[in-house]
């Protein structure tokens, strides 16, 4: 809809409920020529319908009249499509029918309006208007009852709203425009009190840019409710001396009624207020006072809901934040004993979280993958001095011994407090040297009984092992690493993995190298390898008659160190 006029609509609807149906007639009308101007087909329709059936409350000798007025605009909500349109076409043509004194046909009607607003969404509070009429068919009250929408209507409409909302600005903006909606006003506003600072704030001011608004608890007429509590309802708020009209100044805007009530939570305290500007049609009745303490009474439980949610997601925050730099600790402290491989885990996590990218893992796993290959050599903290810093080549039982470094970690991991996510992680990091066709270590456990985690920490490992320099050797040229991982398919890795990794762009790897050298990547460079994968460059490599040799030679500048070979 045309957010802009869309009151104009809603003006109407007020004097419809009023019985000013003249006024109703000339409003609808207005509106009509404004929406059609503007190419507003279901704004159209909704004008039609109600116009109609203003018309028919007006004077029902109008009946044929109307029934064209109504199909056109049963017409033309079809043609738009539009649930708001379609279910006040409904309600209207319920209306008529009613008056007709054709109940059961009004009653089809109706039932379909309430269907759709159910479905769709109430955008107009229309709701209301239809329960009352099929309240007054199905107990055979008189159609010419004055015709209300019930408060309870609006009640549960919000209560329903609030209920899933655990975001806080997202809950003030529904509970304002929810409130808005059901009191029949021009605008709203829900101001929170923080008791530390001594401030009502909120970060809804519907009609206006949505920012922040924080000011000192004992001033506006929102403070004057939050300290004594009691409500405010100003028909005239230019004769009010509590009324601060600079906003207006600022903004353009005239404020006229001002209906602004405090918000009690279960125990009575004070939590807030609702701030309502300028009813619609006239001035905020005792109704709309006791209606927005009913509201007040829900929006209050969710309000604190979604406060102590907040608190809890910081705690988490603050948690998380201590966890992690708990494993980064614990990672650093391998990289002090070891300064042959330094860095070799930090690595390792890029190439593993490039290779969960790449198979288009959840973030969920992704982050459980990252911890991992973050712990995942923390059992080396375990191994002997005079193996682990040895810079030449391992005796039989060296190895053998560094080889517990696997069951280490496992050790160590598992006497820390076990949620199930960390099982999880346990379970990838020590699994990282077993092999897919089960002669790896330490459990020797073979193709998918090895935890999907610790196949791609397999994959990450061996690549970053060969590809990095060693003071007592050189880093293994590019095309012998790839003939590794590939002739390891489905014998040492998960060939799927493999492929999965043959397939990551040329200029992430890149930056994974350039965490070790701190070289510059040039931009156009990076914009080059971009459109190529490792096993492009395996290619261009192999393959003496390609004519991507180029290619080949810009990946390897920077794969040696930024050097000219």
């Amino acid at each position: 809809m045309i957010k802009c006029d869309v009151e104009m609509i809603k003006k109407g609807l007020v004097l419809l409920e009023n019985k000013d149906y003249e006024n109703a007639i000339n409003v609808f009308e207005q509106a009509n020529k404004f929406y059609a101007e503007n190419h507003s087909d279901e704004n159209v329709s909704i004008c039609l319908s109600l116009g109609g059936m203003a018309k028919y409350l007006h004077d029902k000798n109008n009946s044929s009249e109307v029934v064209k007025i109504l199909n056109d605009g049963r017409y033309m909500a079809g043609f738009s499509k539009n649930p708001t349109a379609q279910v006040i076409s409904e309600y209207a043509l319920g209306t008529f029918e009613f008056g007709e004194g054709n109940r059961e046909v009004a009653l089809k009607h109706f039932e379909n309006a309430e269907n759709l607003a159910s479905n769709y969404g109430d955008e107009l509070s229309i709701t209301g208007y239809v329960l009352a009429r099929m309240k007054q068919i199905k107990n055979g009250m008189d159609f010419t009852l004055p015709i209300t929408s019930d408060p309870l209507v609006s009640l549960v409409k919000i209560g329903r709203s609030i209920t899933a909302v655990t975001d806080i600005d997202v809950l003030l903006k529904v509970i304002a425009e929810e409130t808005k909606i059901a009191i029949q006003a021009d605008r709203c506003t829900v101001f929170l009190y923080d008791k530390e600072k001594n401030e009502l704030w909120s970060k809804v001011a519907l009609g206006l840019d949505s920012k922040e608004i924080r000011f000192p608890a004992d001033k506006g007429l929102a403070g004057y409710v939050v300290k004594t509590g009691e409500p405010l309802n100003i028909p005239d708020a230019y004769s009010d001396p509590r009324f601060n009209p600079d906003v207006d100044r600022e903004t353009g805007y005239v404020t006229k009624t001002i209906l602004c009530l405090p918000i009690k939570n279960n125990n009575q305290e004070i939590i807030g207020a609702f701030q309502v500007l300028n009813k619609i049609g006239g001035q905020f009745t005792k109704g709309d006072e006791d209606l927005l303490v009913a509201i007040g009474g829900s929006a209050s439980i969710a309000l604190e809901n979604a406060q102590l949610f907040e608190r809890q997601k910081e705690l988490y925050k603050e948690q998380k934040a201590l966890f992690e730099s708990f494993i980064d600790t614990l990672a650093t402290s391998i990289d002090a004993r070891d300064k042959i491989t330094a860095g070799h885990s930090s690595r390792v996590k890029l190439y593993s979280m490039l290779l969960a990218d790449e198979l288009h893992c959840d973030e969920k796993f992704k982050e459980l993958i990252e911890k991992a290959a973050t712990l995942h050599d923390i059992g080396k903290i375990g191994i002997r001095d005079s193996v682990l810093q040895k810079e030449g080549k391992l005796t039989d039982e060296e190895y053998k011994h560094i080889q517990e470094h696997v069951s280490i970690t496992h050790n160590i991991l598992n006497k820390i407090y076990m949620s199930e996510d960390f099982k999880i992680i346990t379970e990838m990091a020590c699994s990282h040297h077993e092999k897919y066709d089960g002669t790896g270590y330490y459990r020797h456990l073979k193709g998918e009984e090895i935890p999907y985690g610790g196949r791609i920490l397999a994959v990450a490992d061996v690549f970053d092992a060969i590809t990095s320099k060693r003071h007592y050797r050189d880093k293994m040229p590019i095309q012998n690493v790839i003939d590794i991982l590939i002739s390891g398919k489905d014998k040492h890795f998960d060939g799927k993995l493999v492929d999965a990794f043959l397939n990551i762009s040329a200029d992430k790897i890149i930056n994974v190298f350039l965490t070790e050298n701190h070289h510059q990547f040039k931009d156009e460079d990076r914009k080059i390898l971009s459109g190529y994968n490792l096993l492009n460059i395996y290619d261009f490599i192999t393959n003496d008659n390609c004519n991507n040799k180029h290619i080949a030679e810009l990946f390897n500048f920077y794969y040696s160190d930024n050097k000219e070979d």
